[in-house]
C-alpha cells in the first residue's frame, strides 16, 4: 500500500498522487540519491498478485528503459519492494499536445511541422530499438515548459522482435491504423499512420474520421478516403498536405517506410513548402476506398469495444469539479490507454464470467434436450393423435426472443431510439414540458428498466420539450467571485475550471459554457474558465550564426521555435551559404513557437569600378623634353595587374571608357623618345645619332559602378 511520505527502494520519497489508471497509479516522488523529482508508476494491488500481469508490467518497463532520447519520456528505474511493483520515469512539467491544440484551435503549418519532426525523432529512436508505440496520439505527446516535445506512454508498446507478433491493442480509435482496426499485424508504418492523423489534427483542429461509435470510426479508417487537410485549411502548403496524405495511406506499403524518410520530407517542407517533392507509389496499388468483408467486420467488432460517440469523447481532465494541473492530467492520460490494451484484466470479473459460462452451458444443454424430446415425441404420436399439440422449434424460438429493457432515461432521444432499435424494440416518442430536464432528453419510459419484453414490441418514450428557462448572463471578464454571485442569483450551479490566457489577467473569466444569451433551466451547471495569466513557456534561443540554412532551421525547430522569413545578403565575415543574422540574439528567452527570421550569407559582395578619365598631354614638369606632336606610348595597368590600355598617340586629350574593373585604381605610364645625339658625318662615314626613351607615371583612381 503506497502512502504519502513513504520511501521506496531506499531512495524515492512519495510526495503526491498525480494520476491514476486502470492498471496503475502514478506518483510524484523525490529521488534522494540524485536529488531530483521523478514520476513513479505503481502497479495496483489487485494486479500485483497476478503473475501474468507482473510479467507484462516488467516487459513494458524493460522495453521503455531501453529508450534514451530527448524526445521520449525516459524511464530511469524499475523495481519491486514488498510486493509493490514500480517504474521510475522522468517527471515532465508541461502540457499535452491535445490541450495545446484545443487552446490554439489549430497550429500554423510551421509549428505543426516542427512538432512533428521532434515526435518523429522520438519514435524513430524507439523503432531503432525494435519497439512500436501503437498508440501515437496528441494525448501521448507532451510539450514541456522549456519547449521540448516528448512522446510518452509506451504502455501498450511491445518489443517487435518477431514477425509473428500481433496486437489486440486498439489504442485510440480516432488515430488507429487500418491494420490495427482489423486486429492484424502492426509495425513501424502503423505509428507513421497515427502520426499522420495527429498532424492532420494539428493543422486543422479536427480529426479526419468521426462517428457515433468506435466501430463506425474504425470502419472509416479502413474504408473511407482520407481527406486532404487543405479541404479545411486551404492555405496549408501543398508539400505539407502531401506528407500527411502519404502517412495516412490505407496500404502500409504506400506510406513512408520509416521515420527517416518522413523526417527528411518534413525538413524539406520548411525550406521549400510549395515544392512537389513528396514521392508516392503507384496509385493502382491498394490505398483508396475499400470495401469491408464480413470477416473484417466481425474482426473489428471483436477488437473495438462498442461505445457511443458521446461516451467515447476524450475526457477533459481540467473540467472535473476537483481541479488538477496539466501535469496531473497528463499522467492520467498516460494511464487511460492501458484500460484498452491487453492488460485489461479484472480478477473479480473473470470469476463472474466463468460462473456465467458454466450456467449458460447447463441451460443450453437442458433446452436442447427438451427440444429433442418434444420434437421426436410429437412425431411418434402424430398418427394416433393428429389433433394434439405439437411444439416446434420455431415456436420455441419465438418464445425465447425476449430482451431486457435497458435504462435510457437521461439519454437524448436519438441515442435512446438507436439503443432500443438495436435490440429490436420499436419506439414512440411523446413530449412534455420540464423545468428540470433539458430539451430532447428522455424523462421516462412506459416499460420499467430490466423488464423482459418481446422483440418487435413498442415502448413509449416521454421526452422533455424543454422550458422557457433562464437567460444565461455574460460573465466573461468578471472576477470569479463576481461571476459566481451573478450565476447563483439566477439559480444556476457553477463549475470552475482554469486555463492560461495571454490577454486576460489572472482571476478573471476567460470563457463560459453555455454562452451568454442562451436559456437554461434553473439548476443547470454553468462552466466558467478562469484565467491563470500568461503561461511561462519561455525557451532559450540557440546560436544559429555560422550554420547552414538547413542545419539552422533544424536547430531552431528542435529548440521549439519556428523559422520566419529567410533572406540572402552579402557578408564579408560569414562564408557563402551560412547564416549571418538571426532576429533574436543567442541566449535570449522567447515564447514557445516564436518565429525567428534569418539571413543567409551570399559571401563578400563583388564591387566593380569604371575608368572614365581624360588623359591630357604630358606637362613640362613631367616631361621637360616633350614637344607637342611627339608620339607617346600610353599603358594603363590596374592594381591587380590587369592591363586596361596599351596604345600610342600623337594628339591629346585621350578619352577612356573602361568598365568592370576589379581594382579601385591603377597606374598610367607614358613613354616618349628624345634625341640624345644628332647624326654626324666624319669624312665619308655617317655617324648615326642616338635616341632615348623617357618615361613618367600618373596614379589613376577609378569610380565604383
Amino acid at each position: 500500500m503506497i502512502k504519502i511520505g513513504m520511501m521506496i527502494g531506499d531512495r524515492y520519497e512519495i510526495l503526491e498522487k498525480i494520476g491514476t489508471g486502470g492498471m496503475s497509479d502514478v506518483y510524484k516522488a523525490k529521488c534522494h540519491k540524485l536529488n531530483r523529482y521523478v514520476a513513479i508508476k505503481v502497479l495496483k494491488q489487485e494486479f500485483s498478485e497476478n503473475a501474468n500481469f507482473v510479467s507484462k508490467f516488467r516487459i513494458e518497463a524493460q522495453a521503455a528503459a531501453g529508450l534514451m532520447h530527448p524526445n521520449i519520456v525516459n524511464v530511469y528505474d524499475v523495481g519491486e519492494e514488498n510486493g509493490i511493483y514500480y517504474i521510475v520515469m522522468e517527471l515532465v512539467e508541461g502540457i499535452t499536445l491535445k490541450k495545446y491544440i484545443e487552446k490554439k484551435a489549430r497550429l500554423s503549418y510551421k509549428e505543426a511541422v516542427s512538432i512533428a519532426i521532434q515526435v518523429s525523432m522520438g519514435i524513430e529512436a524507439a523503432h531503432n530499438n525494435h519497439i512500436i508505440h501503437r498508440d501515437i496520439k496528441p494525448q501521448n505527446i507532451i510539450i514541456s515548459k522549456d519547449g521540448k516535445v516528448k512522446v510518452t506512454d509506451f504502455g501498450i508498446a511491445k518489443a517487435a522482435t518477431s514477425n509473428t507478433i500481433t496486437s489486440n491493442v486498439m489504442g485510440s480509435v480516432h488515430y488507429t491504423s487500418p491494420e490495427q482496426a482489423r486486429g492484424g499485424y502492426s509495425d513501424e508504418k502503423s505509428d507513421i499512420y497515427s502520426l499522420g492523423i495527429t498532424m492532420f489534427e494539428m493543422l486543422t483542429g479536427r480529426v479526419p474520421f468521426n462517428g457515433e461509435t468506435t466501430v463506425a470510426i474504425a470502419i472509416k479508417h479502413i474504408q473511407e478516403e482520407m481527406p486532404s487537410p487543405k479541404e479545411f485549411v486551404p492555405e496549408i502548403p501543398s508539400s505539407v498536405a502531401s506528407i500527411v496524405l502519404k502517412c495516412c495511406q490505407k496500404s502500409p506499403d504506400r506510406r513512408y517506410q520509416n521515420m527517416a524518410e518522413l523526417i527528411a520530407d518534413l525538413k524539406q517542407s520548411l525550406i521549400n513548402p510549395e515544392e512537389d517533392f513528396v514521392v508516392n507509389k503507384d496509385p493502382d496499388m491498394e490505398g483508396g476506398t475499400r470495401m469491408i468483408s464480413d470477416e473484417d467486420m466481425a474482426q473489428i467488432k471483436r477488437k473495438v469495444p462498442y461505445q457511443s460517440g458521446r461516451e467515447y469523447e476524450e475526457q477533459d481532465h481540467d473540467e472535473t469539479m476537483r481541479l488538477r494541473s496539466d501535469t496531473e492530467a497528463m499522467y492520467e492520460n498516460d494511464e487511460e490507454a492501458e484500460g484498452e490494451d491487453d492488460y485489461d484484466y479484472d480478477p473479480k470479473m473473470e470469476r463472474v464470467t466463468t460462473v456465467l459460462a458454466i450456467v449458460a452451458g447447463v441451460v443450453i444443454c437442458i433446452i436442447l434436450i427438451v427440444l429433442a424430446v418434444k420434437i421426436f415425441g410429437g412425431k411418434k404420436n402424430e398418427g394416433n393423435n393428429p389433433s394434439g399439440p405439437i411444439i416446434t422449434t420455431e415456436e420455441t424460438k419465438e418464445e425465447a426472443e425476449k430482451v431486457a429493457m435497458p435504462d435510457v432515461k437521461g439519454m437524448n432521444v436519438d441515442d435512446a431510439r438507436n439503443t432500443l432499435t438495436g435490440l429490436g424494440i420499436l419506439t414512440e416518442v411523446v413530449y412534455e414540458e420540464s423545468d428540470s430536464v433539458a430539451e430532447g432528453v428522455v424523462i421516462s419510459t412506459d416499460v420499467s428498466e430490466g423488464a423482459q419484453i418481446d422483440k418487435g414490441s413498442k415502448v413509449t418514450l416521454t421526452a422533455s420539450a424543454g422550458t422557457q428557462g433562464v437567460e444565461v448572463p455574460n460573465v466573461v471578464g468578471l472576477t470569479f467571485d463576481e461571476a459566481n454571485t451573478q450565476l447563483v442569483s439566477k439559480g444556476f450551479l457553477v463549475n470552475k475550471t482554469e486555463d492560461y490566457s495571454d490577454t486576460i489577467e489572472a482571476g478573471r473569466v476567460i470563457a463560459q459554457t453555455p454562452a451568454d444569451g442562451n436559456k437554461a433551466p434553473k439548476g443547470s451547471v454553468i462552466t466558467v474558465t478562469v484565467s491563470l495569466g500568461k503561461e511561462d513557456t519561455k525557451i532559450r534561443v540557440p546560436n544559429l550564426i555560422g550554420l547552414s540554412e538547413q542545419d539552422g532551421t533544424v536547430e531552431a525547430i528542435e529548440a521549439g521555435l519556428t523559422v520566419g522569413s529567410v533572406t540572402h545578403i552579402y557578408s564579408d565575415e560569414v562564408g557563402e551559404g551560412m547564416i549571418c543574422y538571426q532576429s533574436y540574439s543567442h541566449g535570449s528567452y522567447v515564447d514557445q513557437g516564436t518565429s525567428i527570421d534569418i539571413k543567409v550569407s551570399q559571401g563578400a559582395q563583388k564591387v566593380t569600378y569604371k575608368c572614365n578619365v581624360s588623359i591630357v598631354a604630358p606637362t613640362t614638369s613631367e616631361a621637360p623634353q616633350y614637344v607637342s606632336g611627339m608620339e607617346v606610348g600610353i599603358t594603363l595597368v590596374a592594381d591587380d595587374g590587369t592591363v586596361l590600355m596599351d596604345t600610342k598617340v600623337t594628339t591629346f586629350p585621350v578619352s577612356t571608357n573602361i568598365n568592370g574593373i576589379a581594382s579601385s585604381g591603377g597606374t598610367l605610364t607614358m613613354t616618349y623618345q628624345v634625341t640624345s645625339a644628332s647624326t654626324t658625318t666624319e669624312g665619308d662615314v655617317v655617324v648615326p645619332g642616338t635616341t632615348e626613351n623617357k618615361t613618367f607615371t600618373r596614379r589613376v583612381e577609378f569610380v565604383k559602378e
